[in-house]
C-alpha cells in the first residue's frame, strides 16, 4: 500500500512540476519576448537548486567522475536542446494548431519504438486507450481541427516530438546500462542545455538583463520555473528508472488538464465545455490502460516461469522430508 501511494506520488509530482513549469514559461516568454533568453534563466534558476541539491547530499564531487558515461550525459542534454529549438522555430513560423497537435505525436512514437525495438506487447486496448487519451488531450489544448494547415516548417514540430522521444529512451539507456542516477543525468542535462540556450541568445542578441517591471514578481516566477524545472528532473528521471518509457509518456497527458485548471485559478484563463469534454475523455482513455491488468491475462515472462519452477521443487522437496 505504501509502495502504491509512493508510486501515484511520484507520477503526480512530476504532472504538477511539469504544468507549473509551462505555466511560468509562458509567462515569461510573453515577459521578455524571447524564448532563447526564457529558457537561459530558468535553467539559470534551476542550477541553482540542482547545485544547493548535491551539495546537500554530498554527491558533488561525482560530477568530476563520470569517464565514459559523460559522453552519453551531453548527448541527452543536446537533445534536451534540440527538442526546445525545433518547437520553437515551428511555433515562429508554421501553424499553433497544427504543431500543438504534432508535438504529442510523441506519445505514439514511443509506443512504435516500444513494440519495434523493444519488443514489448502493447495490446489493442493500449492503443485505444492512448488514442483516446490523445484526442481528448487536443480538446483541453484548444487546437482547432478545422483550421488546421500543413506547411513545411510544421516538420520542425516533428522533429522535436522526435527528440523527445529519443531522449526519453537514451535517458533510460543512461540508466539501465551505465547505471547512472537522475541526479547526475539531471545536473549534466541542465548544464548542457543552459550553455546552449546562453550561445544561441547570445547569437540572436537576446542575452540581456531584462526588463523585471515588466509583470509583478518577475523574479519570483523565475525562481519558481527553476524550481519547477528541478522538479522535473527529480520526478520524470525516477519515474523512467520504475516504469516503461510508454508508460510515463501516458502519464504525462495528464499535464495539460494540471496547466488547464493552473490557468483558470492564476492566469485568468475560462474552462469552456470544449475543455470539460476533452477531460473527461482523458480520464476515460486512462481508465483503459489502468484496467488493462484485468482485460488482458498477462502471460508469464521466461523469468517468472523459472521462479515459479524454483518454487515449485522447493515445495516438492519440503514434502519428501516429511
Amino acid at each position: 500500500m505504501k509502495t502504491s501511494l509512493k508510486n501515484a506520488g511520484m507520477i503526480g509530482a512530476m504532472v504538477v512540476s511539469w504544468s507549473i513549469y509551462y505555466a511560468v514559461s509562458k509567462v515569461l516568454v510573453g515577459a521578455t519576448g524571447s524564448p532563447l533568453l526564457t529558457g537561459f534563466l530558468l535553467r539559470s534558476a534551476a542550477l541553482i537548486f540542482l547545485t544547493a541539491q548535491l551539495l546537500l547530499d554530498g554527491s558533488f564531487a561525482r560530477l568530476f567522475h563520470q569517464g565514459r558515461a559523460a559522453v552519453i550525459l551531453v548527448v541527452i542534454g543536446v537533445f534536451g536542446f534540440l527538442l526546445d529549438l525545433f518547437a520553437n522555430l515551428g511555433y515562429a513560423h508554421g501553424s499553433l494548431s497544427t504543431g500543438t497537435a504534432l508535438l504529442k505525436t510523441d506519445v505514439l512514437m514511443v509506443n512504435l519504438v516500444t513494440v519495434a525495438l523493444y519488443h514489448k506487447k502493447l495490446y489493442l486496448s493500449d492503443w485505444l486507450g492512448t488514442l483516446v487519451m490523445l484526442f481528448g488531450v487536443l480538446l483541453v489544448l484548444g487546437v482547432d481541427f478545422g483550421h488546421m494547415s500543413f506547411n513545411l516548417y510544421d516538420l520542425f514540430f516533428i522533429l522535436s516530438a522526435m527528440c523527445v522521444t529519443a531522449n526519453a529512451f537514451i535517458i533510460k539507456t543512461a540508466q539501465e546500462r551505465f547505471h547512472e542516477d537522475a541526479d547526475m543525468i539531471s545536473y549534466y542535462n541542465n548544464f548542457v542545455v543552459l550553455v546552449l540556450f546562453g550561445s544561441t541568445a547570445a547569437f540572436a542578441g537576446d542575452l540581456r538583463l531584462p526588463a523585471a517591471d515588466t509583470i509583478r514578481g518577475f523574479w519570483p516566477l523565475v525562481l519558481l520555473g527553476g524550481l519547477a524545472q528541478t522538479g522535473i528532473y527529480f520526478f520524470y528521471y525516477r519515474n523512467l528508472k520504475h516504469y516503461e518509457v510508454w508508460i510515463v509518456k501516458l502519464y504525462l497527458l495528464l499535464m495539460p488538464i494540471m496547466s488547464c485548471f493552473i490557468g483558470v485559478f492564476f492566469l485568468g484563463e475560462e474552462l469552456t465545455l470544449r475543455k470539460g469534454a476533452g477531460i473527461l475523455i482523458v480520464l476515460l482513455g486512462a481508465a483503459v490502460i489502468l484496467l488493462r491488468a484485468k482485460l488482458h491475462r498477462e502471460e508469464n515472462t521466461p523469468d517468472d516461469q523459472l521462479r515459479h519452477q524454483r518454487h515449485h521443487h522447493h515445495g516438492h522437496r519440503i514434502k519428501e522430508r516429511h
